[in-house]
């Protein structure tokens, strides 16, 4: 078993797939360059996280009506709040991070708890 849970034969089989598309991507991505976003490059921060006290107070408000003792509302209730750092002009958070941060709250929660 490979360390992302593929057996031996299923591991050479897809690099062996790999392998023969390999030439063919290639030859695909050599002939078409993909098109560069100057857009998003230039533009600049998202507006439409530009910081709003009341916003912030708001989502924060209904995280803490939200917060019982289920886990699943306290699930949502952190969520919430994590939604909420990215209007607050004092805490520095990218949509990616709170992505990354939530799978980490239901991931926990699904093994359980955290363990020490």
């Amino acid at each position: 078993m490979t360390t992302n849970g593929d057996s031996g034969v299923e591991a050479e089989a897809k690099a062996g797939s790999e392998a023969e598309s390999g030439s063919e991507a290639k030859a695909d991505t050599e002939a078409e360059p993909e098109p560069e976003d100057t857009d998003a490059a230039d533009s600049g921060p998202d507006p439409a996280f530009d910081p709003d006290p009341e916003r912030v107070a708001a989502l924060r408000e209904v995280a803490d009506d939200v917060r019982a003792e289920t886990s699943e509302s306290k699930q949502l209730a952190n969520i919430l709040y994590r939604t909420s750092d990215l209007y607050d002009p004092n805490e520095e958070t990218t949509p990616e991070e709170i992505i990354r941060n939530v799978k980490f709250i239901l991931e926990v929660t699904e093994r359980g708890g955290l363990e020490r």
